[in-house]
């Protein structure tokens, strides 16, 4: 975050998209490039966040003007950030915010304060310098640390915990991001995932060998063979369709026919 300049009051309209200014009652603030670090830990952040089955939308520097006098860019926003262009009304849910050296703490206060003034419900502010750590702000609560090793949760916002190290280390982003990602297409792990590819194969094997030894196949027998997940009974089911005498005895014990 760079330095206040206000030469005169402006509102939120009077900045174009690309203007390094965010406005804080109506004065200019100066917001400068990111460094490596901290764009590297947005960039983690961001896709740990956006991927939250809960998740909607997310942003990054989305400029949101809760008042003409006031444009605040968060450095991730989730929720609250529509598909459209020009600033958004009111405020995101959920803000993060990176700290890294030369951070404007002064500033970085009052964009806190206007944030959940304006409504948004969650603050968190991941430090890059010293000892990690993400500070959490509330609206009517003290803000509170949490540190490596913990979870940061937002409920009715995101669904699942974010490990402190999610939102600035990719060794343990990308297993999050990856976790959040099998949830949304049904998957509670990458384990289940083998797990459905192996039933898969297996129920494709035992039809086939049915079907090379011309065995009759009833509609509950397939049926039973379709709608079995569990590879261990896959596998015991397989082993009878090369000695059974009929497609019945395949499944007969496992509640088939």
């Amino acid at each position: 975050m760079g330095n206040y300049r206000t030469p005169r009051r402006f509102e939120a309209d009077e900045i174009r998209e690309g203007d390094p200014y965010e406005l804080s009652g109506g004065y200019k603030v100066e917001c400068l490039p990111t460094g490596g670090r901290g764009s590297d830990a947005a960039a983690t952040g961001t896709a740990v966040l956006k991927s939250d089955p809960a998740v909607e939308s997310a942003g990054v520097d989305t400029g949101y003007s809760p008042a003409p006098d006031t444009l605040r860019a968060p450095d991730v926003a989730v929720g609250n950030v529509p598909n459209e262009p020009g600033w958004v009304k009111g405020v995101p849910p959920l803000a993060v915010e990176y700290a890294d050296t030369g951070q404007n703490e002064a500033d970085l206060e009052v964009k806190i304060r206007e944030l959940l003034d304006a409504g948004t419900r969650l603050i968190w502010v991941v430090r890059l310098t010293g000892p990690r750590r993400v500070e959490v702000h509330e609206a009517g609560r003290e803000m509170r640390t949490v540190e490596p090793g913990d979870e940061l949760w937002a409920p009715g916002i995101l669904r699942n915990p974010v490990p402190v190290e999610a939102l600035y280390d990719w060794e343990v982003g990308r297993e999050v991001t990856l976790r959040n990602l099998l949830q949304r297409h049904g998957y509670d792990s990458l384990e289940e995932v083998r797990a459905e590819g192996k039933a898969a194969t297996l129920r494709r094997s035992i039809l086939e060998v049915l079907s090379a030894r011309e065995l009759s196949l009833a509609d509950t027998v397939r049926s039973a063979i379709d709608a079995c997940q569990d590879p261990v009974v896959l596998n015991r089911w397989l082993r009878r369709a090369a000695t059974a005498d009929s497609a019945d005895q395949v499944t007969a014990e496992a509640g088939g026919t």
